[in-house]
């Protein structure tokens, strides 16, 4: 189970780490995100409210507040990755390898975390 934990916690930072820097950029780097968002057909305006987004999910994944609050920000961000992927694809930018490695690492932090709760119920 150790190793199981520290899958958890190394691929659940890594995570972490990304959500909050596309958070800051979205937050810091306005402009730039705008542009991409047109690019890849998506709205501007849902830019600060999938930043705050993805700070209310990192919260609800690292504060075991509730299972089912931790299950949807997970959903949440796998489909976030998954859509990043997908835009990137269709628009042949070459920017689809963090949506990638991003949702490996999800998986990953989702797979541990399930068999680290069953262990503990």
């Amino acid at each position: 189970m150790k190793k199981v934990k520290i899958a958890y916690l190394i691929s659940t930072g890594l995570i972490s780490a990304l959500m909050l820097m596309s958070a800051g950029m979205y937050f810091f780097n306005n402009q730039m995100v705008r542009e991409t968002f047109e690019a890849l057909g998506y709205p501007s305006y849902i830019i600060y409210p999938l930043a705050i987004a993805k700070i209310l999910g990192i919260i609800a994944i690292w504060s075991n507040i509730s299972q089912s609050l931790k299950e949807w920000a997970y959903a949440g961000f796998f489909f976030d990755l998954l859509l990043a992927f997908f835009a990137h694809i269709m628009i042949g930018d070459g920017e689809s390898t963090p949506a990638m490695l991003g949702t490996v690492l999800l998986l990953i932090s989702y797979y541990s975390w399930t068999k680290l709760r069953t262990v503990q119920s």
